[in-house]
């Protein structure tokens, strides 16, 4: 994810497309050294290359995380919770009644709810919480990456339809469906829980219910991987059907060369 902030919008962009550059910079550099090497598809190359790339840094991410549970004694919590802050009175705004009775531009009186904050001296129990909340949140968005890699790595080697490729994108179906699910109940949790422990039970802003969602994304997510899967099943067994018509013909041929 590419995030930069400006005072003008033009200028945010042209670090965004400095980013974008820096990366086809890099893809074209893959691309040059496989056309170099006499690869035959620079496109799967390309995308293997990035696949390995972002996959060491999701490890690397994963391993501070998990380090970050036994090192610090302070938990990042990020989750929905029931405590709404209201915005300063500092800010100008108008309540939501008098929106009729101005014509200037102006913001409405609002507030937010509490979804990022930090816990100090926090348990090893809340700690490992948040631990298992950051790690399922990233570890989504690296199983496609995993199970294009796999995809690529097979093809170049000239088995685009196998049961590895079958079996990965099985397997990341389910393991969308459980780090996605994870993902977005383990937050809240860990957000509510944080809550509780810094805060005495007769505190205004002690929460008194948890406030579990789950999104349908992993349930998508995981049903368009299974019909993936069906579909490469499908074409492996057309590709074995095909490989076993052509050994019979190739039989075919030499007995007729046999009798001629």
């Amino acid at each position: 994810m590419f995030s930069f902030s400006a005072d003008s919008v033009w200028l945010s962009l042209g670090y965004i497309g400095i980013a974008l550059a820096v990366l086809a910079v890099i893809v074209a550099l893959v691309a040059w050294r496989g056309r170099r090497n006499g690869s035959r598809s620079i496109a799967l190359d390309a995308a293997l290359t990035i696949c390995a790339w972002w996959l060491i840094f999701a490890a690397l991410g994963a391993v501070s995380i998990i380090v970050k549970v036994f090192a610090v004694d302070w938990a990042e919590l990020s989750g929905r919770t029931l405590v709404r802050l209201d915005w300063p009175s500092s800010i100008p705004c108008i309540d939501a009644g008098s929106m009729t009775e101005t014509t200037a531009t102006a913001l409405t009186c609002g507030g937010a709810e509490l979804t990022d904050f930090t816990v100090a001296n926090a348990s090893f129990g809340l700690r490992a919480l948040a631990g298992a909340a950051q790690l399922s949140a990233q570890a989504l968005p690296a199983i496609p990456v995993v199970i294009l890699a796999v995809i690529c790595f097979n093809t170049l080697r000239g088995r685009a339809f196998s049961r590895t490729i079958t079996r990965a994108l099985v397997g990341g179906a389910i393991a969308v469906l459980v780090f996605g699910v994870a993902a977005d109940l383990l937050g809240t949790i860990a957000a509510t829980a944080g809550l509780r422990e810094a805060l005495p039970a007769d505190n205004d802003w002690y929460p008194g219910q948890f406030q579990l969602t789950v999104t349908p994304l992993p349930f998508v997510g995981a049903l368009m991987l299974a019909a993936l899967a069906a579909v490469f099943r499908e074409g492996l067994k057309l590709q074995s059907e095909r490989d076993d018509l052509q050994r019979a013909n190739e039989a075919l041929e030499d007995e007729t060369r046999g009798l001629v």
